[in-house]
């Protein structure tokens, strides 16, 4: 039996060697030489936003504020048959051409550098090892700390500086080899999951809830009326947000419309695809660290009630070091067993303290 407050967090340096160059020449038509062209008329350099800097400032925090109950295990790479469970030969073939390059693979925003296959191979491979130690019982929850991210990714293309869609590969692999029958898969993240609602557009055993910035916001996707097709229509749940957007908004929609549909679905095991850029610090929405702790602690009670607990998180996106790196702080200390504080109570409490010591000052009629 899995220790009640014991959380593993993934983590392999493999994924530091990640560094697609921003001097590289830009594609004809890329919609960045546009970004690139305003930012040099500012002297503002162009800078590739996903960076190792976001791992190193995670692993810097909570070396600094460790978390009880946290442990630490390195990753393992994916292999090409996990990684075929989600995405075409052909596409994987022309990723592994690019191994030891420097290159563009899309027209919006994702590059390689030399080490970069093999961190994505590594990066999907680490959720995938995350995923099995929850679901053997080594550990209740885990939380898998990757790079590059995976939501974007397509069956046959790289998006959104994503190579190979690394919850996907998890949770095709959780079905195929370790028993689950349905798995949910939440994706807060700011962007939307486009990657992830097209591998599983049409599977009725992997339900899809995602809750991000609406459309037009990049990548244009997760429309309400998209809800997948065939059998599987009705197991994608999209909930798009107005910029802004933040706690009471957030857990309404967990409230109202998460857990009625997976009390519905009644999944083996659930995986959080965990951006951190729906802070206010990365300037799309508005949500807090409670906020994030209050989704942490919504998301276990949904386990415990369906899945044993079973729950894994895979790092997405999420610029602002800070509020990255706080932010995942934050969900591992509630996975490891600390209260999740309700948002928007922070504070109360000094509040009806300095009440009570100022009071008499003002209120006393003798003092007049």
């Amino acid at each position: 039996m899995a220790d009640q407050t014991r959380v593993i967090a993934f983590f392999d340096e493999r994924m530091l060697a990640h560094q697609p160059n921003s001097d590289a020449p830009f594609l004809p038509g890329r919609m960045d030489k546009r970004v690139r062209e305003l930012l040099s008329a500012l002297n503002v350099p162009w800078v590739y936003p996903e960076h190792a800097g976001r791992l190193t400032a995670i692993r810097q925090l909570l070396e600094l504020e460790p978390v009880p109950g946290l442990l630490f295990e390195s990753g393992r790479a994916a292999t090409r048959e996990q990684l075929g469970r989600v995405h075409t030969s052909s596409y994987l073939d022309h990723v592994y051409e690019l191994r030891g390059e420097n290159a563009w693979l899309d027209m919006d925003t994702t590059a390689v550098s030399p080490g970069s296959v093999e961190a994505a191979e590594v990066a999907a491979g680490t959720a995938i090892a995350a995923v099995e130690a929850v679901v053997q019982g080594r550990t209740q929850s885990a939380f898998a700390l990757v790079r590059p991210p995976g939501h974007h990714a397509e069956p046959v293309r790289a998006r959104g500086f994503c190579l190979f869609n690394n919850v996907a590969v998890a949770a095709a692999h959780a079905r195929a080899e370790l028993g689950c029958e349905r798995v949910l898969i939440v994706d807060w993240d700011a962007h939307h999951a486009n990657g992830t609602q097209d591998i599983f557009w049409a599977d009725p055993d992997v339900m899809l809830f995602d809750i991000h910035r609406a459309p037009p916001f990049y990548p244009g996707t997760g429309k309400l009326e998209e809800v997948g097709v065939g059998l599987g229509e009705g197991t994608t749940i999209n909930v798009p947000m107005p910029a802004g957007a933040g706690d009471r908004a957030y857990l309404k929609a967990f409230h109202e419309i998460l857990l009625p549909a997976t009390d519905w679905f009644q999944p083996d095991l659930i995986l959080v695809s965990a951006g951190f850029d729906p802070h206010s610090f990365d300037l799309a929405l508005n949500v807090s660290y409670d906020g994030f702790a209050a989704m942490t602690g919504l998301l276990q009670e949904l386990a415990q009630r369906h899945c044993k607990g079973q729950l894994v998180f895979v790092l997405e996106g999420g610029y602002h070091l800070l509020s990255l790196s706080r932010g995942v702080r934050t969900v591992l200390e509630v996975l490891a067993g600390a209260p999740s504080p309700e948002p928007g109570t922070r504070g109360l409490a000094e509040v009806d303290t300095a009440a009570a010591f100022h009071a008499p000052a003002f209120l006393s009629q003798e003092s007049r």
